[in-house]
């Protein structure tokens, strides 16, 4: 009798015990993952809005980008200037992210994705991107470093082809 009550006792409390040991972030990675998939997708629509300030708005305070063939760009003022050129040499520009991983921590997540851009000029321009976001104190996602670059080969102008 003795024997029995003690296996139904863990029966019970065994299966109670390994729910309650999952740690929080193994519940609530999927919530953030949402919240980060939207955020950039929220990102991508502000950007083919031309909306230059709402753009911005996606970076943490000490955000850095490291757009391609030029310097990073570490401030917000640096940050507005480098948008507000590229949205004004575009007609379209877009992006989506195709992979979306939060830290176990639940306070960093990493998005790789595409985007596609189209100059004024016609020219089109296809690539990839990384952005490392992290979770501030109100629950937002905010976009701390930002990395992109072209998938088309590097144009050589015609002087150089020639060796001059």
């Amino acid at each position: 009798m003795k024997t029995r009550l003690i296996l139904i006792a863990s029966l019970v409390v065994l299966p109670i015990a390994v729910v309650c040991n999952f740690p929080p972030t193994v519940r609530g990675a999927s919530a953030d993952e949402k919240a980060v998939r939207n955020a950039d997708a929220a990102w991508s629509i502000a950007a083919g809005s031309k909306d230059v300030d709402k753009t911005v708005s996606f970076y943490a305070d000490d955000a850095v980008v490291l757009p391609p063939n030029e310097p990073a760009v570490a401030s917000k003022d640096g940050i507005r200037n480098m948008w507000k050129g590229f949205l004004d040499s575009v007609t379209e520009i877009s992006w989506k992210a195709t992979r979306v991983e939060v830290a176990k921590s639940g306070d960093m997540a990493c998005v790789t994705g595409t985007y596609e851009t189209t100059g004024k000029d016609g020219t089109k321009d296809r690539g990839k991107y990384c952005e490392v976001w992290e979770k501030k104190s109100d629950g937002t996602w905010k976009c701390g470093t930002d990395m992109f670059s072209s998938d088309l080969p590097v144009s050589v102008p015609a002087d150089k082809k020639s060796g001059q």
